[in-house]
């Protein structure tokens, strides 16, 4: 007869710990929910910077070039003449005929008072273009070769261009964010705390300009003076400390 009453001290003693296993648990959980809470609120923002020397590999060159006189023949025959010096000499440079071609031109007529005659102008673009830069920038410098010869060109310059940006994007882009971990990493030891994961990320715009020491960029950051670059990525990182 008395086991009954056994068997309710029994369920009432299995109950209470059921209860107590359940508030350590409870406990443990918001205890954990609280410090995590506080570690979301514990982060620290570097910037990671990423460069890179690299070599354009593309060259264009827009001349331009004029001739004008009173005589449309003559005109054109000093139009033709300077084209074919243009040609010899980027074909003495050692450049096939494919690597200029022809950008247009334009004519226009003016009644000169002083000459009492019609003055014809003649502009005429042509466009060079090769993956061989640095042969490329030893004709440029030798510009006032065709100068000399009588053609009268007109403003730009050689321009150089990087195109493989795309090949070397990865792992500039981690590098960048390697730089900003180091950062966080020598803050969090000054502070007595440690770098966790990443809370957010900011990828900053890839730029190309000159070298330290080259010809200034064109300023538009999609080109240069120079082939001798460089590559630079600037990267925001957000690090949770701990």
């Amino acid at each position: 007869m008395r086991l009954p009453a056994l068997t309710n001290r029994n369920n009432v003693l299995v109950a209470a710990l059921l209860l107590a296993a359940g508030l350590i648990v409870g406990g443990y959980l918001l205890g954990d929910g609280l410090r995590r809470a506080r570690m979301a609120d514990r982060s620290v923002t570097m910037r990671g910077l990423a460069e890179r020397d690299v070599t354009a590999d593309l060259a264009t060159w827009s001349l331009n070039f004029t001739a004008s006189g009173t005589d449309l023949g003559e005109v054109q025959a000093k139009i033709d003449r300077d084209q074919r010096i243009i040609q010899d000499f980027f074909r003495a440079a050692g450049f096939p005929a494919g690597a200029l071609t022809d950008g247009g031109g334009s004519i226009n007529t003016i009644y000169d008072n002083d000459r009492q005659a019609n003055v014809v102008t003649i502009n005429r673009t042509l466009d060079f273009r090769t993956n061989d830069v640095m042969r490329a920038q030893r004709a440029y410098l030798r510009q006032f070769d065709l100068i000399r010869g009588g053609v009268q060109l007109d403003g730009s310059g050689m321009n150089y261009r990087f195109t493989r940006l795309n090949e070397i994007k990865p792992e500039m882009i981690g590098a960048s964010i390697q730089d900003a971990r180091r950062g966080a990493e020598r803050f969090a030891q000054d502070s007595g705390a440690s770098v966790g994961a990443i809370r957010s990320a900011t990828q900053g715009y890839f730029s190309i300009g000159a070298r330290d020491g080259d010809a200034d960029t064109d300023g538009g950051g999609s080109g240069t003076a120079t082939p001798l670059q460089k590559v630079r990525v600037v990267t925001t990182i957000d690090f949770y400390l701990g």
